[in-house]
């Protein structure tokens, strides 16, 4: 099972993913937490030069090429090794914000985007993409809130430093790319406290799941 995390920044991804890692460990499954970018060694480094608030002139296409070359080395090193032992991965971002962010958002040809997905990864998808929806200015302020507080990263703040237009588009591309996959993508209102969230991942997982209605 390939379960992935999308949204903008502050929607709370992280920790979800966090929770239902430990939902499904203490039920039982094997499962495993990763990221994109980031998820390997190699990873680690592409995304100290991505997500760097220094590196605002980066070009779109250069940002699309690094996330690709991150994909590739978390695809064969994390994903498919995974899922040839039936373990559950819970990854915080994939390709979905690959093709938003740098699709929709900064211009590239998002057909572009896809075949090369389809040519390099094989069009490898998740099962269940939950889509974590909130206004942007609620976002920023919960990502900045964290940041200033120091439970994220201030060095990792290029996306966060983007004005409101920019996000604003990143939403509706997210809303878009969902309703285009309905049977994929579950869409949570990530406005909720964090225990409402959730609970309506753990509801939306289970329900239609033969695999977990037992839980």
């Amino acid at each position: 099972m390939f379960i992935t995390f999308e949204g903008i920044e502050g929607a709370g991804k992280t920790t979800q993913v966090k929770r239902l890692h430990a939902f499904l460990i203490n039920n039982g499954y094997e499962s495993i937490m990763t990221r994109e970018p980031g998820g390997t060694r190699i990873g680690g480094h592409i995304r100290s030069i991505l997500l760097d608030p220094q590196n605002s002139d980066m070009e779109p296409l250069t940002e699309l090429l690094l996330y690709t070359a991150d994909r590739a080395q978390h695809i064969n090193e994390i994903i498919k090794p995974a899922l040839s032992s039936n373990k559950a991965i819970l990854c915080d971002r994939y390709f979905d914000a690959t093709l938003v962010y740098q699709g929709v958002t900064r211009g590239l040809n998002t057909g572009l985007i896809k075949k090369l997905h389809e040519t390099i990864f094989n069009n490898l998808k998740p099962d269940i993409t939950f889509l974590l929806d909130l206004a942007p200015e609620l976002g920023l302020q919960r990502a900045w809130n964290d940041i200033n507080n120091g439970s994220r990263k201030n060095h990792e703040t290029r996306f966060e430093n983007e004005n409101s237009a920019f996000h604003e588009k990143i939403r509706t591309g997210y809303l878009e790319l969902a309703h285009s996959e309905p049977g994929r993508f579950r869409i949570i209102d990530a406005s909720k406290d964090q225990d409402h969230i959730y609970q309506d991942i753990i509801e939306s997982l289970i329900e239609g799941n033969s695999l977990l209605q037992r839980v």
